[in-house]
């Protein structure tokens, strides 16, 4: 059988190969190990890795890779009822 691959193609597989032989898996974790580890649901952990919150987060297609070490991140959500006010207004709309 003939194989027709672009230079892209091996470029990205190259580069995601010479990744993985650079780090270890075990230096890694899931959102699943990391929810356990931290006592708070997989979507919002998603949301921190998101928004760039969990240093040295990796995203590789849909998953993210979350170092072993990376400490939980302070939550940062507004729990007072009090609104952000904004050029001398309140967020709510009312």
């Amino acid at each position: 059988m003939l194989f027709v691959v672009g230079i892209a193609d091996i470029v990205i597989c190259s580069a995601f190969l010479l990744f993985w032989r650079v780090i270890s898996v075990d230096e890694y974790m899931t959102i699943k190990a990391a929810a356990q580890k931290w006592g708070i649901g997989e979507r919002r952990i998603n949301t921190l890795c998101a928004e760039g919150r969990i240093d040295g987060a990796v995203k590789f297609g849909n998953s993210w890779a979350i170092p072993s070490g990376a400490a939980k991140p302070a939550d940062r959500r507004i729990r007072s009822g009090k609104y952000i006010k904004l050029n001398g207004k309140t967020d709510r709309s009312e």
